[in-house]
């Protein structure tokens, strides 16, 4: 397996520190010591010219000068200087460099220009770079400490990735009295080259990290972190913190790093999309990293509180609904239980409140109960100390019961003297524990969120959600018309149009150009009408006087036609107008007006919102928002996350609306985003929905041209799944196969496919002795991004179940032009032309994908892939190791 291309930054044989010095503060002596106290046991290397020694250690004029391979550089001079030491560090064949200087991208002109510069050497160079403006790294596993923090970290499973040098010296300081050991510490600092992405990338497939955990100001590369990160979520826990949630500070975070800011609940739609948690808190981060690396193992958000005083249970219950977190019901049984174990005057309910002079039997029997109730996702025990209390006995019942137990187990026990050895053994047993209620309601909603979470990152939508495809060519070819017409905002009838190519429920409009063209045409509709001014430069209609509704009789229709008109005309001086639209006055009385829309942010793209309607949506702010593509049980969770979601069952004398048509509604609008990149913005407001269905009373769309060479879903964060590559194939004897992407659901029928392959099979495809896929290997196998991977499989309908019968995946090289694959095929079904098959349609997405080599290993005694791939025009040839081929092909 070859090495990691970050393997010189994490892992580096050798380090020289340019700009080291004796000067105790300066940052080349603080960065320099630390290595050299830090117990870094390989080659350091010293670089000052103006020095001969540095702490005992001979100092280098420059990188050059040293004459031995150097994998990791770390930079501690002026910006200036940088450029000029990038170059001599390419010239010496150093693959790795952290900068730690500030005055680059987040310095305003000239240093942009100086990061460009340094980037454009670093390139040329095949340097890879941490920074500018950061701490530098740490891997404390063998000793690198390459930043110039005062505070050094214990090894440990976690890894921390932050964007703020300060923040990280924090961290690292409070760490070391509180026992945090780490994995890595790496601060990205202005990110000018290594990113998020790649540093996630990384940190997935090394055994040394278990849990993750960033700080974040903004992200630079939002697909490439979208899929490292809902791959590395996958396998392990990753919390973060994201700053700016408010315009203050999301501005001192550009400044500071000189990222791109988005609106902070498009960020949070992007995380739970992504598997992972986010926190509101350094504190939190710890805690919630903590609970997720135990054993426990989140189902859910419902909760129960044992207790024995009631202050704290009603502080603990204030704050998970605070949060949305639900009070578990107990069971008809769990109440009976308690009832036959506990005082009369318990609190018969959750809370379960278990008084007072609670030993540890009442404690255990309790918890034991409340745990074993099928209704409970969760447990907080809380104990205050009381006169009768005994707590480290309470503390070794509790343990003994979570020992049992795969439910997230929390304890809060207030105090501090008759309780600090209960909280040194739940430290020992790494059971979650608290000094007051609060800080523990909120880490079991992490643990709750990040069980849901995972369910959304386990969606994998296609772009299209109905059979009955969409007009796509009638919607681009009106929008390519506007385009033509230097217009980006089209009119409500273009905007309509498009919604009906998608199959959305419109109200008819027609455009009047007069008085009497609007009599006509409002008595062909059938009165009443509503009269909307037709402009492409008016968005909001009701500020300029520019519509009416109810329009009841013939009279009133052309009063209404010269009022709009004059109305525009006298508020909007200037503004195009091109008549007034027509249509049906929609008439729903037990209708509820709800708002869709489509909003391009700044990092992620498009993104889809709904909420409240009408002409009270901006007061209202009563949005919800997702990430395309969408699937129902998406959708569902977009509509539940609003207010309005309470109005659309029964309501006072309204029936339930017909949710099946809303979410339909929905749907399409998520296809539009997938297949029309132009689409800028979107609102089709209001909605209307009632018990009979859903439609679309008014729109508007703002277009742009996508950027020339797009690649297909290039404009969006998750790439759908691949719908369009499914196909149906027969083979010789007449058995019909389906030939599709792999889904995360496939996970039981691709255990199921290696368990059954001989022993050679599976010698040849694993290289090694292997009975099944490990949990680890099946995530790896099934759940991965489209954008990176494919995997291509061959299955057949066996008693209404779908067998595989065949596999074939690449992963894209680092080169990005180049894959590696891998083939194997059920003995059973061999020699039956499924493997050449599914390579032709593996090497027809690799092509469409831009890539440009297919490569892979096959071991020499594999004589049927050897000669399946040379039949495919694979070049075969020797590799490293006599016992495998290396096969190649020009796609």
């Amino acid at each position: 397996m070859s090495q990691h291309y970050l393997r010189p930054l994490f892992s580096p044989n050798s380090v020289a520190v340019i700009g080291a010095s004796d000067r105790p503060d300066s940052v080349g002596g603080l960065t320099f010591r630390n290595l050299l106290e830090g117990g870094f046991e390989r080659k350091l290397y010293a670089v000052n010219p103006g020095q001969k020694t540095i702490g005992g250690q001979p100092s280098y004029p420059d990188i050059e000068a040293i004459g031995e391979p150097v994998d990791l550089a770390v930079i501690a001079t002026p910006a200036s200087t940088v450029p000029e030491i990038i170059d001599a560090c390419g010239r010496a064949g150093v693959k790795a460099a952290v900068i730690l200087s500030a005055g680059f991208g987040e310095a305003g002109k000239e240093g942009r220009a100086l990061e460009r510069r340094v980037l454009e050497i670093a390139r040329h160079h095949g340097i890879r770079l941490v920074g500018p403006n950061c701490l530098g790294v740490m891997r404390p596993s063998i000793g690198l400490n390459a930043t110039f923090s005062k505070a050094g970290a214990k090894a440990g499973g976690l890894a921390l990735v932050s964007q703020s040098g300060a923040l990280c010296t924090a961290i690292l300081d409070w760490a070391r009295p509180n026992q945090v050991g780490f994995s890595s510490v790496i601060s990205l600092g202005v990110s000018a080259d290594v990113d998020f992405g790649e540093i996630l990338d990384y940190l997935e497939s090394d055994p040394k990290t278990e849990s993750i955990l960033l700080y974040i100001e903004g992200i630079r590369q939002a697909r490439r972190f979208m899929s490292a990160l809902r791959a590395t979520a996958r396998s392990k826990p990753v919390i973060l913190v994201k700053v700016g949630r408010h315009e203050a500070g999301s501005k001192a975070a550009i400044s500071h790093t000189g990222a791109l800011i988005g609106a902070d609940d498009v960020f949070d739609a992007a995380i739970r999309r992504s598997g992972a948690v986010r926190v509101s808190s350094i504190v939190q981060l710890f805690a919630a990293a903590k609970a997720l690396s135990t054993r426990f193992r989140p189902t859910g958000n419902r909760l129960a509180i044992v207790t024995n005083g009631g202050g704290p249970a009603v502080m603990a219950s204030d704050r998970a609904a605070d949060l949305g977190l639900a009070l578990a019901a107990l069971s008809e049984d769990t109440m009976r239980h308690l009832e036959d174990i506990l005082p009369p005057a318990w609190s018969h309910g959750n809370p379960v409140d278990i008084l007072g002079d609670a030993d540890s039997e009442r404690y255990r029997e309790a918890v034991s109960a409340c745990l074993e109730d099928a209704g409970v996702d969760g447990v907080l025990v809380i104990l205050t100390p009381q006169a009768m209390t005994r707590p480290i006995e309470v503390t070794r019942a509790i343990i003994k019961v979570a020992d049992q137990c795969n439910k997230p187990l929390l304890t809060c026990w207030m105090g501090d003297t008759e309780v600090a050895s209960s909280r040194e053994a739940f430290a020992r047993t790494s059971i979650p524990t608290f000094r007051t209620p609060e800080p523990a309601v909120e880490v079991f909603s992490y643990i709750s969120a990040y069980y849901q979470n995972q369910k959304l990152l386990m969606q994998v939508p296609g772009p299209l959600s109905h059979r009955e495809e969409p007009d796509l060519e009638g919607a681009r070819m009106i929008i390519e018309n506007a385009l033509s017409e230097h217009r980006t905002v089209l009119s409500e009838m273009e905007s309509k149009a498009i919604l009906a190519a998608f199959h959305i429920p419109i109200a008819r409009s027609i455009v009047a150009h007069s008085p009497n063209e609007a009599l006509l045409l409002s008595e062909e509709l059938g009165l009443p009408v509503v009269m909307k001014i037709n402009s492409p430069d008016i968005t909001h209609k009701t500020e300029t006087g520019g519509i009416r509704l109810n329009v009841g009789s013939p009279q009133a229709v052309r009063s209404a036609y010269r009022e709009i008109i004059e109305s525009v005309e006298s508020s909007r001086p200037g503004a195009r107008i091109d008549g007034v639209v027509i249509e049906p006055m929609v008439v729903k009385p037990n209708g509820r007006e709800l708002m869709i829309g489509v909003t391009s942010d700044p990092v992620f793209g498009p993104v889809i919102t709904f909420g409240a309607g009408g002409i009270m949506v901006e007061v209202m702010g009563d949005r919800s928002v997702a990430l395309p593509p969408l699937n129902r049980y998406l959708v569902h969770n977009l509509i539940q996350g609003t207010r309005v979601a309470r109005l659309l069952g029964p309501f006072r004398h309204m029936p339930p609306v017909d949710l099946e048509s809303l979410e339909s509604l929905l749907l399409r609008v998520s296809e539009m985003v997938c297949e029309l990149p132009h689409i800028r913005e979107m609102d089709i407001n209001p909605v209307i929905v009632d018990e009979k269905g859903a439609v679309a009373v008014d729109a508007r769309i703002v277009i742009a041209c996508p950027p020339a060479g797009a690649k297909r879903f290039g404009h969006l964060a998750i790439h759908p799944y691949p719908s369009h590559l499914e196909s149906q194939w027969q083979i010789a004897e007449g058995i019909n196969l389906t030939i599709r992407p792999m889904r995360p659901e496939d996970a039981e029928i691709e255990q199921a496919f290696v368990r059954g392959l001989s022993e050679e099979s599976k010698h040849f495809r694993f290289s090694g002795a292997l009975q099944e896929l490990t949990p680890t290997m099946l995530v790896r196998f099934t759940q991965f991004d489209y954008d990176r991977e494919m995997a291509i499989i061959a299955v057949v309908e066996e008693a209404e179940k779908e067998v595989e019968v065949g596999v074939v995946r690449y992963a894209i090289d680092l080169d990005g032009t180049s894959c590696e694959f891998a083939l194997v095929v059920a003995d059973e079904w061999q020699h039956k032309g499924i493997g050449r098959k599914l390579m032709e349609v593996l090497m027809n997405v690799a092509r469409d994908k831009g890539m440009d080599i297919m490569e892979g290993d096959v071991l020499a005694n594999n004589r049927g892939m050897l000669d399946l791939v040379s039949g495919l025009g694979f070049q075969v040839r020797e590799g490293d190791d006599p016992c495998v081929k290396k096969v190649t092909k020009r796609l």
